[in-house]
């Protein structure tokens, strides 16, 4: 079935056919096609789910397949706290990610360590992994995680099928010792 309410890609068209570029392509393909890996913790993992269920249904945006396991995955959603001890698992979570991969850091734990400025608690995800887009709240609403989403996918849409071979992705990942 040909999803008719999202425009084309820019391109050339004519009777019979349409030509465009291969990053284009590429990236309507990613776009529609994210696989979220959920690293829930805390009550931002509940909203998380009633953003999954009917009501909301993340499935319309193309991620109905949530994987569990972050080989198949393409979209780190971290959502709650994230004590300190927990951010070297966060990490090998995000190594065994293959790329191109997404971070989605939702709820103000997972972003700045919400109300818990203590000794445990990681102060941001950004401290351990690089971090795509960010969802504010506390905890956030499905309406705002959605938001959110769409913020990743237009990244997607967007990203050149080259930018991870660039050296500044390359710089970016070496400041947070990913190799």
């Amino acid at each position: 079935m040909v999803d008719t309410s999202q425009p084309a890609p820019p391109g050339i068209e004519g009777p019979g056919f349409f030509a465009t570029s291969l990053d284009k392509v590429v990236g309507l393909a990613r776009k529609n096609s994210l696989w979220p890996l959920p690293f829930a913790t805390s009550c931002c993992g509940i909203e998380f789910m009633a953003t999954m269920a009917s009501h909301y249904d993340l499935a319309r945006f193309g991620s109905e397949r949530p994987s569990f396991s972050p080989r198949q995955a393409d979209l780190l959603m971290v959502m709650g706290t994230i004590a300190k001890k927990m951010g070297p698992v966060l990490k090998q979570t995000y190594d065994q990610m293959a790329e191109p991969r997404w971070v989605l850091s939702v709820g103000a734990c997972a972003s700045s360590g919400g109300i818990f400025d203590t000794y445990s608690v990681l102060q941001g995800i950004d401290r351990v992994i690089p971090v795509d887009v960010y969802v504010p709240g506390c905890p956030p609403r499905p309406e705002q995680i959605i938001e959110g989403l769409l913020k990743i996918q237009d990244l997607a849409a967007s990203e050149s099928t080259r930018r991870r071979d660039s050296d500044e992705y390359k710089a970016l990942l070496e400041s947070y010792n990913i190799s």
